[in-house]
């Protein structure tokens, strides 16, 4: 063992740098038993080598992704599985010690990983101190390795460097008073390379040892990152292809002789109905940009946990050799832990079978019925017994902390305003959030607003009260959950033909958009769409105020300045003119809307028609 570390070392630094912790030797916990033979709509099982029986080496992984900060309960669909109350941190570290604990009772060592974004994208309780919260929860509940995301970056570069390796804030210091030591656990970033030195800015790799036999994690973001982050804080990085680079990494390790490798990758895919709901550890009708990446996998990679698209999933999917993958994703917020055992060979030092299901992290109170006990109000009610005590420590002094700001009242709704969309992806938080955008920057001559879907984090539920204000206000803290990102608003004039091509960007394969995103619109704009025609040519009809959108005329147009900048794809949108910013964020125009007299009303989800 000592002369596989010694070649670790040695032979790939600095590439490798850092990236090793030798771990115990592991043993299975048991859990559901799996079928015998895998189907889409069962947890996965996949067997590689039955010879093998009888001289294997057990191993178990905890993983998930898109945590987001969540130290609270997510409120509204972001907390719930299939109904179910789930997540926030608090809970999470309970079930995570519940499954680590089974595991050491039979003299087992637990590998708990993930697929990224932690931080990024966070409520104000986390958001508020830079992540420092979440950084801190995840180190205590003994996370070990994880990718990182797209949302690692939206501080920069320099930012997430910080996270790793602590220090307090350049401009905002230590907030909390107590420092700030960086993550306890591993970010692992082999696609993300440094533009001079061409290396990567984390470590690309980790190696377990489990029971004599290396198992190498190797952990990246997608390379469509730099679309979806603001680029001020990426441009001294690279992001390079998913596949090339997990298989240059694969033909290394396995050089040096570690032939059982798990991908950690922030880019997903989702299952489809039927049937409908889906279960949250099957498969049925699996699609998604992971397909293709997994396809183009050396067969080392066993095991691809996965992330980004905030669904859940446990698949088996075919790799470059024709045999499957398994393939995992535990949704979002902490609302999933992925459970995944498997079996190597000790002589072939190859995996011989995985099996993988979603366990949920049940936050609520189960009535003698099978539902989930409320208040008054109609809140779920959260499980004191399933309260880290640990983890309730620390989210209590963040929560003291960020009070006076979060428990602000700033408005007030007539019910619950979502992030549903109607079959033409139009929903009323996104009409609610483009008609306060539109309301903010009417002085300067704004008509129009477009809001990107992406960037609404969360609904507004009408009797969620965080700090105990009536059912129907809304605090600061809750509109700052749904747009967490203080991104700027921006006007720009753009002519009606340009404003047509920045919609036809919403659509895969015109101007080199990739991924289908609707953008939510203001009130008095009306836009069809036939999502049958061909690229550049599927938007129908577009009017303002009734009267039909000229292509020569010209349109003051309102966003925020991460889709100004040509972020999600919308590169169209960089094309505008006489560009005005408006003081303060995306968060001030919400709260001013919320907050300008009458209660808002949920938006109409009547703007947008899809017509093929």
């Amino acid at each position: 063992m000592s002369r596989l570390k010694s070649l670790l070392r040695h032979a790939v630094a600095p590439a490798l740098a850092g990236g090793f912790l030798l771990a115990v030797p592991l043993v299975s916990v048991p859990s559901t038993p799996a079928p015998e033979k895998w189907t889409p709509l069962s947890p996965v099982l996949v067997s590689y080598d039955e010879s093998a029986r009888g001289s294997v080496a057990k191993g178990r992984i905890l993983s998930f992704n898109d945590f987001h900060g969540a130290l609270e309960p997510p409120v509204g669909s972001g907390g719930l599985v299939n109904g179910n109350p789930a997540g926030g941190v608090e809970y999470l570290a309970t079930h995570v010690k519940r499954l680590r604990a089974a595991g050491e009772a039979n003299g087992e060592k637990v590998i708990t990983a993930g697929a990224g974004d932690m931080i990024g994208a966070t409520p104000l309780i986390s958001a508020a101190f830079h992540d420092e919260p979440s950084i801190e929860a995840l180190s205590q509940l003994g996370l070990q390795v994880t990718s990182v995301g797209n949302h690692e970056f939206d501080e920069g570069v320099t930012e997430l460097k910080r996270m790793q390796r602590g220090g307090c804030h350049p401009t905002d210091g230590c907030q909390d008073g107590d420092g700030f030591e960086g993550a306890d656990f591993r970010y692992l970033s082999a696609n993300v390379v440094d533009k001079q030195t061409r290396l990567p800015i984390l470590p690309p790799v980790d190696i377990r040892i489990v029971q004599g036999v290396p198992v190498g994690f190797v952990g990246m973001t997608l390379k469509g990152t730099p679309s979806i982050v603001n680029p001020a804080g990426i441009q001294t990085v690279d992001f390079l292809d998913e596949i090339q680079t997990a298989n240059s990494y694969a033909e290394l390790l396995r050089w040096l002789g570690i032939k059982s490798l798990v991908l950690l990758i922030h880019e997903g895919g989702a299952q489809n109905p039927p049937p409908t709901p889906q279960d949250p550890s099957s498969c049925a009708n699996f699609a998604g940009p992971i397909t293709d990446i997994v396809a183009g996998l050396r067969p080392e990679y066993g095991l691809v946990v996965s992330g980004h698209t905030h669904r859940f999933y446990s698949c088996a999917l075919p790799n470059s050799s024709g045999a499957n993958s398994v393939v995992t994703s535990a949704g979002s917020n902490g609302t999933l832990i992925t459970d995944i055992g498997f079996t190597l060979d000790r002589r072939t030092k190859k995996f011989t079978s995985i099996a993988a299901r979603n366990v949920i992290v049940e936050n609520g109170v189960r009535l003698p019925d099978g539902s989930w006990a409320r208040d008054a109000a109609g809140n779920f009610i959260r499980n004191p017994d399933l309260v880290d005590p640990d983890a309730k420590v620390l989210v209590d002094k963040y929560r003291t902390a960020v009070a006076p700001i979060a428990n602000r009242v700033v408005g007030r709704i007539t019910s619950d305003i979502t992030r549903a969309t109607t079959a033409a992806g139009e929903s009323a938080l996104g009409d609610v959030i483009a008609d306060a955008q539109l309301a903010y920057t009417r002085s300067v001559g704004a008509q129009i607003a477009l809001m990107n879907p992406g960037g609404i984090r969360a609904d507004l539920s009408f009797a969620f009260s965080p700090g105990g204000e009536a059912p129907g206000e809304v605090t600061y803290g809750e509109g700052f959950t749904v747009q967490p990102f203080n991104n700027l608003v921006v006007t720009q004039t753009f002519t009606g033909a340009q404003l047509k091509e920045v919609l036809e960007q919403q659509f895969v394969g015109f101007a080199g958009q990739t991924v289908q995103r609707i953008l939510q619109i203001s009130a008095g704009f009306a836009v069809s769409y036939d999502s049958t025609r061909a690229a550049g040519d599927r938007i129908t009809a577009m009017s303002l105020d009734g009267t039909p959108i000229d292509p020569a005329a010209s349109y003051r147009v309102t966003s925020n300045d991460f889709l100004a900048n040509g972020g999600d794809g919308f590169t169209r949108l960089t094309a505008g003119a006489d560009r005005v910013t408006a003081p303060g964020f995306d968060i001030d125009a919400l709260v001013a809307h919320l907050g300008a007299g009458a209660p808002v009303a949920p938006g109409p989800q009547n703007r947008i028609t899809k017509v093929g």
